[in-house]
Order: structure tokens, then C-alpha cells, then sequence
């Protein structure tokens, strides 16, 4: 069973994830959790700022995990690229457009805002890309072709997200991925 806790900062992701850090109130966040309201203050008593911090910060290590399996699964670098964007499109058409990264949705919101959001948002994006350019260049890639495309995945990746949701539509993350894949082939090549 999951702890109250546990479940504050599971019902923070999901909605900071659909609705960003302005449209989602703590009210909404205990309810879908099923905690007690006191309970939110309890355990964050910086309120929903630092539940926010934290529903950053660890979103983004589940986030990472996940990039890290896709790749696990796939023969190759190319392979892992598609099937990463591939995910992404499925997600996001199975949850009728409404679950894509909380990390850049409530970044877009605070980074002018709210300097302890903001930091949290850009030591998640950075976590990123070092792991990611470590992992990446066991593809064979040089250290700073492996980050330029950690990178460029993560910008296709979280721009696409932005497009598909607008448009309700998989094509931008199709057209990601495919521009992620040509540049992979370019970089493996060089």
C-alpha cells in the first residue's frame, strides 16, 4: 500500500502533468490523492511550492528511468530513438493528449516566476543530459556528439509534446523522431 505521502506527490505529478502548476490547486491534488487536506502541509510545509520542487524532481528520475529502458530494449541507437518517440506518440493517444512531461510543462510556466521551480526544472533537464550523453556514447559516440544529441532528443522530444497536444495529433512527434534519427545517422557517421 502506498503511503499518504507517496500519494500527495503521485496525484502532484499527474495533475502538474495535465493541467501545469498555475491550473492545479492543492485542494485538487489531496482529493485525487485521498489524503487528508492537513496532510499536504504535513508533509511539505513550504506548501504547494515545495510539493511542486518535489513532484519535479522526482517525475524527472521517473522520466529518466524510462528513457533508460527504452533503450535498454533496442539493439541500437537508432532503434532506441524510434521506439522512445514511438512510446511517446502511444502515451499521449492513450490518454487522449493529456499525459506528456510535467517537467516542461510546468517549466514553461515558472522559469520567469518562480526561481526554486526554475532551478528544479533546469537540475532535472541537466540530469538528463548528462545521463543520457554518458549512455548515448556507448553507441560509439564521441562525448560531444553524444551530448549535441541528448540534446537535440530532449528539444524534439519536448517541442513535440507542445505540438501533439495543441493539435491533438502523433504527426509532430513522428516528424521528431524521424529528424532525430537522421541526425543519430549523422553524427554515428562523422
Amino acid at each position: 500500500m502506498t503511503g499518504t505521502r507517496e500519494r500527495i506527490v503521485n496525484a502532484g505529478a499527474e495533475l502538474l502533468r495535465r493541467n501545469g502548476y498555475t491550473g492545479t490547486g492543492v485542494k485538487q491534488i489531496v482529493e485525487a490523492a485521498k489524503a487528508p487536506f492537513g496532510s499536504l502541509y504535513h508533509f511539505f510545509p513550504g506548501g504547494k511550492e515545495q510539493l511542486g520542487e518535489e513532484v519535479i524532481r522526482t517525475s524527472g528520475m521517473m522520466y529518466l528511468a524510462l528513457f533508460e529502458i527504452f533503450f535498454a530494449d533496442e539493439p541500437d541507437l537508432i532503434h532506441g530513438i524510434e521506439a522512445c518517440f514511438a512510446n511517446a506518440a502511444e502515451t499521449l493517444e492513450a490518454t487522449d493528449y493529456a499525459d506528456a512531461c510535467p517537467i516542461a510543462t510546468v517549466a514553461l510556466e515558472v522559469a520567469s516566476t518562480n526561481e526554486k521551480l526554475r532551478t528544479a526544472t533546469a537540475d532535472v533537464f541537466t540530469a538528463w543530459i548528462e545521463t543520457g550523453a554518458e549512455k548515448l556514447g556507448k553507441y560509439g559516440l564521441e562525448p560531444e556528439a553524444a551530448r549535441r544529441l541528448t540534446i537535440a532528443l530532449v528539444n524534439s522530444l519536448e517541442g513535440a509534446f507542445v505540438l501533439s497536444r495543441s493539435l491533438r495529433d502523433t504527426e509532430a512527434l513522428e516528424v521528431a523522431g524521424a529528424s532525430s534519427v537522421a541526425f543519430a545517422r549523422t553524427l554515428l557517421t562523422s
